[in-house]
């Protein structure tokens, strides 16, 4: 075997363990109203229970949009908005469509505090998988 091949694969491995591996990056797909919201909030919970270093973002656009509305509650009676407080202090980022907001004359102050606004709910679900490596899930 050649010499510096060899040293360049001791090399290779040594800085692949260096890296070691990367946390999950997934994007939830919200577009269906209250009961989607709810599940893919417990989805969300439920992923970082067992992978707290996951790099999640939520896009929601379409009725997706209403659990991130003031005042808005689970079937429970539950603030979604405590729920999604708790998710962001763990890095949870969570996206509403600004088309959305348009179709539906919707305003910005109707929502929550810490949402951010994205020009195209679907859009952004495209770039986040085709440029920065997220998986997809839609609960």
């Amino acid at each position: 075997m050649n010499r510096r091949w060899l040293l360049s694969l001791v090399v290779w491995v040594a800085g692949c363990a260096a890296v070691g591996p990367q946390p999950d990056k997934v994007v939830y797909h919200l577009s269906d109203g209250l009961q989607q919201a709810s599940n893919g909030l417990r989805n969300i919970n439920n992923h970082l229970e067992v992978n707290p270093n996951a790099r999640i973002v939520v896009v929601a656009h379409a009725r997706g949009v209403d659990f991130l509305m003031k005042d808005a509650k689970d079937a429970n009676g539950a603030h979604y908005e405590d729920l999604v407080e708790q998710l962001r202090m763990r890095g949870v980022r969570f996206d509403v469509c600004e088309i959305t907001l348009r179709n539906r004359k919707l305003s910005k102050d109707q929502f929550i505090a810490d949402v951010t606004y994205v020009s195209s709910g679907v859009a952004e679900v495209t770039r986040l998988q085709q440029h920065e490596g997220y998986a997809y899930l839609k609960p």
